[in-house]
């Protein structure tokens, strides 16, 4: 009866109003995530293969690297790769999408009894939250859950970037004071059912409703908007859903949002993958290399670390359609910022991207080497509502050393 009161008095879904707890300082400070949904081709992005049988329609070109060369999808972000590092030998264990996307955002394997909190839960638990927006924001699609870590690590959800929520208003033809009447009588009803409902959920509850109503009225919330842009900008990041999550992820990384997920799918590409990748190309290319480009000038890419990423990759041999299938046994991720030195290629694959050749890297090794980036305690175990300890991480998980400033 509580969710229904707070839920209809509000006219707003609670449950995507909620901010995080505070935690531990770091180094880094904020998390760009793009994940990329579908399985990203290695071999057609960030770890090419000239004149192999593998390689398909793209040639490698020069980036501002010596020695560093990437797909000739990517023109824009080559000119950015001083400041970015590539690991080439991430060896998974899951050619399942569930199963991967589990493994690749969790750090964990999935088991029947737990579910495991995503990394965005992890660092919004353990950082401290910074200004009035919350702490955890996903764009586009909805990230891992927060499992075990509970409701106030769930991320904030937006459909689409620069456009106005609807739910960050009292519903039409209720004005401000007639909603802050509506509150005061929700906070009596809170106060007489205490002693009837459980302490944790209406502690949860009352939670909620608080964040929500500081963000309704918080000046913060303008950065959701990208009215005020200069229209040059957002042409420059692209004026398609994923430029605009990108550029709405820098505005909400300068308003002090510790985490923000850009969320894209369409890399399932079993055929006509060449045509599909292309297409990604000319979405992403300009995106990131403004943000990377922008987080620069404004000072903040050394505390932003930004990373994109897939749950796997996709075969080297091209199937019958003109397209790759899953790949599990090595894949690639992008890094960049916070704490990330510029310029770096870690492990490698072998001649035709089958399996690492050099530095294998464990997934669960890309958690442990944000965390650390971060400054979270690697080995932190915690206390879950139900008494029982677990730990955030892995506790075979390494940062990846030779990465990190």
């Amino acid at each position: 009866m509580l969710k229904m009161c707070s839920a209809s008095i509000l006219g707003m879904p609670i449950s995507n109003l909620l901010a995080a707890t505070p935690g531990k300082g770091g180094t880094a400070e904020h998390v760009i995530l793009f994940w990329n949904s579908g399985g990203m081709s290695h071999l057609d992005t960030w770890d090419p293969k000239p004149e192999r049988p593998v390689q398909g329609e793209f040639n490698p070109i020069k980036t501002s690297v010596p020695g560093m060369e990437i797909s000739e999808i990517f023109p824009e972000l080559a000119k950015q790769m001083h400041n970015a590092a590539l690991i080439r030998s991430i060896r998974g264990t899951n050619g399942d999408h569930g199963r991967a996307q589990y493994e690749l955002q969790t750090g964990f394997n999935q088991a029947p009894n737990v579910m495991h909190p995503g990394l965005g839960s992890i660092v919004v638990h353990e950082r401290d939250p910074l200004g009035d927006l919350p702490a955890y924001i996903s764009i586009s699609g909805n990230p891992a859950r927060a499992g075990y870590l509970g409701q106030q690590c769930e991320a904030y959800y937006v459909g689409r970037p620069g456009e106005k929520d609807p739910y960050l208003a009292f519903p039409e033809g209720i004005h401000h004071a007639r909603g802050k009447k509506r509150l005061e009588i929700l906070a009596r009803m809170n106060a007489r059912t205490s002693g009837q409902l459980g302490a944790n959920k209406l502690k949860a509850s009352e939670t909620a409703l608080k964040d929500a109503i500081a963000l309704m009225e918080s000046p913060a919330l303008k950065a959701f908007e990208l009215n005020d842009e200069n229209p040059a900008t957002v042409e420059r990041y692209g004026n398609t859903e994923f430029g605009r999550g990108a550029l709405l992820a820098r505005r909400l990384v300068e308003k002090g949002v510790r985490f923000v997920q850009v969320n894209r799918g369409g890399f399932d590409n079993h055929g006509n993958i060449f045509e599909a990748m292309r297409n990604h190309g000319a979405t992403m290319d300009p995106a990131l290399a403004s943000l990377l480009s922008d987080l620069k000038a404004n000072g903040l890419l050394s505390k932003t670390l930004v990373l994109v990423l897939s749950e796997f990759g996709r075969t080297p041999r091209i199937n019958d359609g003109g397209g790759r299938d899953h790949w599990a046994r090595v894949f690639s991720a992008f890094m960049a910022g916070g704490g990330i030195k510029g310029g770096t290629i870690i492990g490698a694959s072998d001649e035709d991207g089958m399996d690492p050749a050099e530095r294998p890297v464990k997934p669960f090794d890309l958690h442990a080497t944000v965390c650390h980036a971060l400054g979270i305690d690697l080995n932190r175990e915690i206390i879950t509502q139900q008494g029982r300890p677990m730990r955030l991480l892995r506790k075979d998980g390494q940062p990846i050393r030779e990465l990190l400033v």
